[in-house]
This record gives C-alpha cells, sequence and structure tokens, in this order.
C-alpha cells in the first residue's frame, strides 16, 4: 500500500520575499513551513486558494530538495484572524471556540469535522478553510499527525501539520 503524505500551511503573505523586512515577524513560522513541505514527495498536488496557492508554489520553490515518489498535498489553510484586539479582523468572542473545535478535527484527525466546518462562520472570522473539504477526502481517522506548529501570533490561528496516511 502506498503512504500518502499531507502538509497544512497557512497562506500567510509574510511568507512571501516580497514582504519581507529586515526583521522576520515570522522566523519560527517559516522554519517550520519548509521543513513540513521539504518532506513531501517530488510531485506535490497543492489544495488552496489563489493567495495559498502564491504562498505554496513559494514554499516549494525555496524548500530543500524532496524525494520519494508516494503521493504528497500541500494544503494551505489557517484559522482565525480575530482572536485578538490587535488581530487583522479584530477580536471576535467566537473565534477561540472556533479554533479550539478546528484543532481537535485536524489533530484527531476527523475528516467528518473537517467536511461540515461552517463555511459561513469561517469567514466571519477570517479563517482560511476552503481547502479543508478537500483536506477531509485526504485524510483517514487512523492518519499519523505530526505537529509542527501550533501558533497565534498577531492573533491568527496558524498551523504546520503533517499526516502520514
Amino acid at each position: 500500500m502506498t503512504e500518502t503524505r499531507v502538509v497544512l500551511v497557512p497562506g500567510v503573505l509574510a511568507l512571501m520575499p516580497e514582504y519581507a523586512g529586515l526583521d522576520d515577524p515570522v522566523a519560527d513560522l517559516r522554519a517550520a513551513c519548509l521543513r513540513a513541505v521539504a518532506w513531501l514527495g517530488e510531485s506535490v498536488e497543492v489544495v488552496a486558494s489563489d493567495q495559498g496557492r502564491r504562498v505554496a508554489d513559494h514554499l516549494l520553490g525555496v524548500a530543500p530538495p524532496r524525494d520519494g515518489d508516494h503521493p504528497s498535498y500541500l494544503v494551505v489553510g489557517n484559522g482565525s484572524a480575530c482572536r485578538t484586539e490587535k488581530a487583522p479582523g479584530h477580536l471576535d468572542e467566537r473565534a477561540a471556540s472556533f479554533d479550539d473545535a478546528l484543532c481537535a478535527a485536524l489533530t484527531a484527525p476527523d475528516p467528518a469535522a473537517l467536511a461540515a466546518v461552517d463555511q459561513v462562520l469561517a469567514a466571519e472570522l477570517w479563517a482560511d478553510t476552503g481547502s479543508f473539504p478537500r483536506l477531509a477526502e485526504l485524510l483517514t481517522p487512523d492518519a499519523e499527525v505530526s505537529v509542527d506548529l501550533d501558533d497565534d501570533p498577531f492573533g491568527v490561528q496558524y498551523w504546520v501539520l503533517r499526516w502520514q496516511v
């Protein structure tokens, strides 16, 4: 049976070179993304929005060389952007519980819960979860998960996760 590798990274524009500054405000996130992308195989299918695809293409271009002929998927998405007063979407009291439920579904993994993410609420919370229905199709409940990063800098919930299916 062929192993499938799936990685989730956030579509953070700060990862792009044109948004770089003298100080790297997302150094830990960048390092986690590059490690996870390097774990994927040679041929990678990207599952993302337009902005997410830009970030994915950049990460695939700068990550260390990948090898292996297993199916690989790079999924781009993130939790809410409303976790604090200074977050891009400002504070929304629903954000923490939304992100907690999403984290539980991602790390279980729970494909049914991922497929059922409330996309209207996600949009209200500035969460990029449009790729999660496809992620749900890729995962099985017995997939091995590794959490490379679970953080909410700037009031935005980011995960870098790997699944071996």
